[in-house]
């Protein structure tokens, strides 16, 4: 679906927030992107549990609670400058690329 070329809108450190699924509504940084697989992980969203079985007497049995990634469709970036979720535009400064807030208009990076 995604090969390694894939340009994503949305960087690490950037502040997003779920728009689709359980975790509606919640914002997070993002702190990792797998980009073949277009997904961003953020820490505390949508996590789930893991039920490990004992290892002998080397291990207990434990639950634990691990974060899954979420896709990058399910997101939408928040401006740090008007602090509402918006989409991402480009514009070039010379030969720079940037992102732009189409709501109000400010450069994100």
């Amino acid at each position: 679906m995604f090969n390694n070329l894939t340009k994503l809108k949305i960087k690490k450190g950037d502040t997003v927030v779920v728009s689709i699924g359980k975790d509606k509504g919640r914002q997070g940084k993002v702190e990792r992107i797998i980009l073949k697989e277009a997904k961003v992980l953020l820490p505390g969203i949508n996590q789930y549990k893991k039920h490990r079985k004992p290892q002998g007497e080397s291990r207990p049995g434990e639950i634990l609670t691990l974060d899954r990634p979420l896709p990058v469709a399910n997101l939408a970036l928040i401006c740090p400058k008007c602090k509402q979720p918006t989409r991402v535009g480009y514009r070039f400064d010379g030969a720079k690329k940037l992102r732009v807030c189409r709501k109000c208009e400010q450069d994100i990076d």
